[in-house]
């Protein structure tokens, strides 16, 4: 079963960001996920919501997104997106 990584992303240093982003996409594909999502228009409809920057990934499993998050390949890229952006993940199974 699919599953998905969202992120509420508020850049902070722009060069910084820029730098997480030229490198997370080969640790994404290398855990078989892709970008679904990556900071397009948003819309908000109810609650409020209204993220600054908004991600989604898919991978094939749950199993999956969580190995690339907690790889050795993408630590380093987080303490860089920290530096560069606050924000929140969750990861969530598909339906």
């Amino acid at each position: 079963m699919a599953a998905y990584v969202i992120g509420d992303i508020e850049v902070t240093d722009q060069a910084i960001y820029d730098d997480y982003r030229k490198q997370v996409l080969a640790t994404i594909q290398k855990y078989d996920g892709k970008f679904l999502a990556r900071g397009g228009r948003t819309e908000p409809l109810e609650g409020g919501w209204a993220p600054k920057r908004l991600v989604m990934l898919e991978f094939p499993t749950m199993e999956q997104a969580l190995k690339w998050y907690r790889s050795p390949e993408y630590a380093p890229l987080i303490a860089l997106r920290e530096r560069g952006a606050r924000g929140r993940l969750l990861a969530i199974e598909g339906a």
